[in-house]
């Protein structure tokens, strides 16, 4: 029976975040005890909404985690990562999924943009929603990226009057943090080549960035570890703080599947980004 779940899962999971069917791992919506407040507008444009997944535990309010899904930044949806809402809730944290505008509707910075966006967003009414000033940020692949920028380079922030201090802590699935584009639609995603610069998250280090939790999985063949080997060293000679993890199972897209309820690896991913969010409760 585990093996057939196991194929079952890697079928839903794609190495890379390919566009898929998600309803396997969402399956267990139909039973989801907690409040899901879907399609939130956090700006004017069709993809500028998010959800919002609230614990039914008896609390007054709860930490806050943004998830940013994967996706290349070409495709995906808050819609198919249920699971990772679901599963971040009922760990008692009220979670919001964000959809941002995407390759090749926009360009960056548009879609880090966006997510800034719906960051000032939480910030700004996350208690209408039970959700204290407990505010983290996680993400998978593309998101990660998307995320570790927004807490690195103040500039996306700065629009709302906000600095990245307002983020208690950040953790990063599989990101790919500092790269150089090679692949046609990726050159034009973040090009000219001149802006190249402007999408590696380890340029904007300073040292005081939010803590950050750097999640890998030693057989990923999507993202190369020298992203994560090059932001931690940047971190590190920052004197910031960060703390990495290398499970040794797993390919790309394993790190998120750890919160479906199958998690085909058996990686302890939400037990660890829970762990590493309460050590940055205030």
């Amino acid at each position: 029976m585990q093996k057939i779940l196991f194929v079952l899962v890697l079928l839903t999971f794609v190495v890379g975040c390919t566009p898929i069917k998600f309803a396997l791992v969402n399956a267990p919506s139909l039973t989801y005890d907690g409040q899901i407040f879907t399609d939130i507008a956090y700006g004017q444009f069709a993809r500028q909404k998010l959800d919002i997944y609230v614990p039914n535990i008896n609390q007054k309010t709860f930490p806050v985690v943004v998830f940013f899904h994967g996706g290349r930044w070409t495709y995906g949806s808050k819609e198919q990562y249920k699971f990772v809402g679901m599963t971040l809730s009922n760990m008692g944290y009220v979670v919001v999924m964000p959809n941002t505008r995407l390759y090749p509707e926009v360009k960056f910075p548009t879609f880090a943009e966006d997510a800034a966006k719906s960051v000032a967003w939480v910030y700004q009414h996350i208690a209408d929603y039970k959700g204290n000033q407990n505010l983290f940020i996680a993400g998978h692949s593309s998101g990660a990226h998307i995320g570790a920028l927004i807490v690195a380079d103040e500039s996306y922030l700065a629009p709302y009057k906000l600095k990245p201090n307002i983020v208690n802590a950040f953790a990063g699935l599989s990101g790919p943090y500092d790269f150089v584009p090679k692949e046609p639609d990726i050159k034009d995603m973040f090009g000219p080549p001149q802006n190249f610069p402007n999408m590696v998250v380890t340029n904007f280090i300073a040292g005081d960035e939010p803590p950050m939790l750097l999640i890998y999985t030693s057989e990923d063949e999507t993202v190369h570890p020298r992203n994560l080997a090059a932001l931690k060293a940047g971190i590190e000679h920052a004197k910031g703080k960060v703390q990495s993890i290398i499970y040794d199972t797993g390919e790309h897209a394993a790190s998120v599947a750890a919160f479906s309820w199958a998690n085909p690896a058996d990686l302890p991913v939400p037990k660890d980004m829970d762990n590493f969010f309460k050590a940055y409760l205030k």
